[in-house]
């Protein structure tokens, strides 16, 4: 890297900012030391083009392809990731190769298969209301040869939420954006994930506040596989149902990205330089040029001096935006993903492939003498490319789990020492279920959990107007652990197959 004095008004950020601390400051200027890498974390940073980057690499330096950065690093020195080291002109991986048994004590224990299911489900059961009064169904029995213990209850739970998740690149609104049920807020857009939109809907501080109703609502009929209609605000009119495919605006995507552009462009990278002389793939999160692409360049593709309109993260990819065009960005003309031409490159009779993720458009445009592009029907190698994209893709579809944290009378009707309990959950002596589905227990303190709502028998959710949602909720262990944190054991019934094929007595 070199830097420009002039330009440099010493603001620090390319320091804080370097993975290898290869800036530094000497009187208000940035520095650059021997170890640099050339990764280009200082660029991206800089506001006033006080970076550059060298066009000679280092003597002695080995570009390391374990990503799109291709590190320059000098021997005895290490990439920008801390994982390779150059030694004696070979970039060795620092950390290594483990086995499980050498992260087996940091993993953990699993429950044991004796209590990792209960012995009875909690669907129907009814509750443990008020916290004195024991859980309604405390049954024993054996398992795997072991006398295990399964305690029930249906917890009203005003901690609880539900993570809603799209799959499809359609916009549907801003992340934090309200999601409202008619006019009532009942969450927010959260965090994309990779293909999918995500909507957090419910949570303590919506189901006590003033759309609270609205809200325990919305969360129940999702987690009982029913029909919710939702509008984001300043986004779309959204129709979900957990296991079928989104209505987004009146529209239903068939399918799910296969990789973002870059991926994308890597797996089909073959195919793509077959089907045209340059492929653009659209995409709001990694638009792709195959030529600059590592993956194209890998198949042989030529430069074809074209200028993208996004900025540029890595060589070949590009950072794209949000809208409703193709590949969820706001392109909906794709020629207009093209900002120039680099005369130096300029090749008449070049063609170029612009898609997206899902292979759903495409279309195929040819460059004239003039400059200009002119769209032309797509050739059968560019079809045969499309499709191997689309057919790659799984199914739109909308999926659900559901977060409650169990605390209060979901654990004193339980046991005498509610403490006991979330330690024996935590360290897996007690398997916590859901209908009979597995949780994921969050770690740190509580028992908060999460379940795939599809795992659970639907019309097992309900909700009161306290308001909370109420969850059915099994706790099972072995009759020796839980007579040691204090189980209600003299409430205890010997389960027998089909006694509970009836209501539970009262």
């Amino acid at each position: 890297m070199k830097v420009d004095v002039e330009k440099c008004i010493g603001c620090g950020f390319c320091v804080r900012d370097c993975p290898l601390e290869a800036v530094r400051l000497v009187k208000k200027k940035a520095v650059i030391r021997d170890h640099c890498t050339q990764c280009g974390a200082c660029l991206k940073v800089c506001e006033h083009g006080a970076l550059s980057r060298d066009s000679v690499p280092a003597p002695g330096a080995v570009t390391c392809d374990a990503c799109p950065i291709f590190c320059q690093v000098k021997e005895g020195d290490m990439g920008a990731c801390h994982r390779f080291e150059n030694k004696a002109g070979k970039l060795v991986r620092m950390t290594p190769l483990r086995s499980f048994r050498d992260v087996a004590e940091t993993v953990g224990e699993d429950p044991s298969p004796a209590i990792s299911k209960p012995l009875i489900t909690a669907i129907g059961s009814g509750t443990t209301y008020p916290d004195c009064k024991p859980a309604p169904a405390i049954v024993g029995g054996r398992q795997q040869d072991v006398d295990v213990v399964t305690v029930v209850t249906e917890a009203p739970l005003s901690y609880s939420s539900i993570l809603v998740k799209i799959d499809t690149d359609v916009q549907v609104g801003e992340e934090g954006a309200d999601v409202l049920s008619g006019k009532r807020k009942v969450g927010m857009v959260t965090t994309e994930q990779y293909g999918s939109k995500m909507l957090s809907l419910g949570g303590v501080n919506l189901l006590t506040g003033k759309t609270g109703f609205a809200a325990a609502r919305i969360i129940t009929d999702l987690a009982n596989g029913k029909e919710v209609r939702l509008k984001v605000k300043d986004g779309s009119k959204l129709i979900l149902q957990v296991g079928q495919p989104p209505i987004i605006n009146g529209d239903t995507p068939l399918s799910m990205r296969v990789g973002c552009g870059s991926a994308t462009l890597g797996l089909f990278a073959p195919l793509l330089k077959a089907a045209a002389d340059e492929v653009i793939i659209l995409d709001s999160h990694i638009t792709s040029l195959m030529s600059e692409h590592a993956a194209g360049r890998f198949v042989g593709a030529r430069p074809s001096g074209l200028i993208l309109r996004f900025p540029m993260s890595t060589p070949g990819r590009y950072f794209g935006d949000h809208g409703k065009g193709w590949g969820g960005t706001s392109i909906e003309e794709p020629l207009n993903v093209i900002e120039g031409i680099d005369e130096d490159r300029f090749r008449p009779g070049l063609r170029v492939l612009i898609t997206e993720t899902t292979g759903r458009n495409g279309k195929l445009f040819e460059l004239n003498e003039n400059g200009d592009f002119r769209e032309i029907p797509l050739t059968e190698a560019c079809k045969e490319a499309l499709s191997a994209i689309s057919s790659s893709c799984e199914s739109s579809r909308v999926s659900a789990v559901y977060m409650g944290g169990a605390g209060g009378s979901a654990r004193a009707g339980v046991t005498r020492y509610p403490i006991k309990l979330t330690r024996a959950v935590h360290e897996a002596k007690a398997s916590l279920t859901v209908g009979g589905a597995p949780v994921y227990v969050l770690p740190g303190g509580g028992i908060n959990f999460m379940v795939d709502v599809e795992r659970v028998k639907q019309g097992s959710f309900y909700w009161t107007p306290t308001p909370a949602t109420i969850c059915p909720i099994e706790y099972t262990m072995t009759c020796a652990d839980y007579g040691e944190m204090g189980g209600h054991v003299e409430a205890m019934k010997p389960f027998k197959t089909g006694d509970f094929s009836r209501p539970l007595p009262d």
